[in-house]
């Protein structure tokens, strides 16, 4: 596997840059979340639900803990504690030969843990389209 997309993903993590995410993405990108059942097809719809992880876990005490690599991709684990909540997870990443991310899952473990991210990423997904919805009416 090109290290250019893994890197190019820290680097997004760290910097939190919204157009080095969306320049790494495939338009035909799939994102797996870890409670909605349906995968998310596209660029956009990916971006969407990979801004809105990065808000909700992202930042201060967010930390990647373990990484193994393959020929085409990446398994993430990471660990971030919210509300007293102790989150556990993996970021299962395929990346397309250019190193553009073709394909990102997510899975979370405890059960008190996607209870939590469920109810948070829903409200930031809403905070999103509310800002998406006040951007396109002021235009």
């Amino acid at each position: 596997m090109s290290t250019t997309g893994l890197d190019n993903w820290y680097g997004f993590m760290k910097s939190h840059d919204r157009a080095l995410l969306w320049d790494l993405l495939h338009p035909d990108a799939v994102f797996e979340s870890p409670v909605v059942h349906t995968p998310q097809q596209g660029r956009e719809r990916t971006f969407k639900y990979l801004t809105g992880a990065e808000k909700v876990l992202g930042g201060e005490g967010f930390s990647y803990v373990g990484e193994w690599r393959g020929e085409n991709g990446a398994v993430l684990e990471f660990e971030k504690e919210i509300d007293g909540v102790k989150i556990n997870g993996v970021d299962i990443i395929r990346f397309a030969d250019d190193g553009r991310i073709t394909h990102f899952k997510v899975m979370v473990r405890p059960l008190k843990a996607i209870n939590l991210l469920h109810r948070l990423m829903g409200e930031e997904l809403v905070r999103q389209q509310a800002a998406s919805t006040q951007e396109a009416g002021s235009t």
